[in-house]
């Protein structure tokens, strides 16, 4: 692992799926302190949703993997984040352009590389970043949906928007175009700190004041991951369940 990183990656696919169409991947580069993790919530009918999720991680942390050995600066950095992001979009659109039963599959995808005190997010669809730290939670990434959009025009407010019917259709997701259009954020996280990357399974069923007390309050982290998921379990866990924690 990491020199001064830990991290887990736990998935579940909850207690009313038949499937599990969330994949994840952690990794860390050995001799650099660099760690990099995504995690994929697919959709698209029978095993599509799944298919397009698992293509999605091998192919960002493939291409992440490859570009480390050159990329060193912030700004390349963040240059080989978008660019992951963009191979793994294209492999899931050729893969679905070439098999009829994969026809419109795609997938959310957040992913992060952190090198040091330096982390570059990226996000596309639901699926979302929190940096946890000892004072708060403060969630990085800006959800590509339905909701959030009336939220943005002041149509829903947020309570009203936790229990919209149509609160998990969503705007943007990577492998249904040719293109896609991802977010992109820096932050610095340091040491105590630590990084939450999830699929809406969580978020839907647990609050982020409770998240941040399972993780920022808790002496062993990998075992607040876990709790993490028992908790969705908990409360119904009706859609898969992911979670990837970096610690500082």
């Amino acid at each position: 692992m990491g020199l001064f990183m830990n991290g887990w990656g736990i998935t579940d696919r909850g207690t009313v799926r038949s499937q599990n169409q969330d994949f994840y991947g952690l990794d860390f580069v050995a001799g650099r302190d660099v760690a990099l993790c995504v995690v994929c919530d697919g959709m698209g009918g029978a095993n599509a949703g799944n298919v397009a999720s698992s293509i999605a991680v091998e192919a960002f942390m493939d291409h992440m993997k490859q570009g480390l050995k050159t990329a060193s600066s912030m700004a390349e950095l963040s240059g080989l984040v978008r660019r992951s992001a963009s191979y793994a979009n294209s492999m899931v659109f050729e893969v679905a352009r070439s098999e009829p039963e994969y026809y419109g599959m795609g997938t959310t995808l957040v992913g992060a590389l952190v090198m040091g005190e330096y982390a570059s997010i990226i996000n596309v669809g639901d699926s979302r970043a929190y940096h946890i730290t000892p004072d708060g939670i403060f969630r990085i990434t800006k959800d590509h949906s339905l909701v959030e959009d009336m939220i943005d025009r002041g149509d829903l407010t947020r309570e009203e928007a936790e229990s919209h019917p149509d609160k998990n259709l969503i705007t943007r997701a990577l492998g249904v175009e040719p293109g896609v259009l991802c977010d992109l954020f820096e932050i610095r996280i340091r040491k105590g700190e630590c990084l939450l990357l999830c699929t809406d399974g969580l978020t839907n069923c647990i609050d982020e004041k409770m998240i941040w007390e399972t993780v920022a309050l808790s002496e062993d982290k990998a075992k607040s991951c876990q709790k993490l998921i028992d908790l969705a379990i908990e409360a119904g866990a009706t859609d898969n369940v992911t979670t990837v924690l970096l610690e500082k």
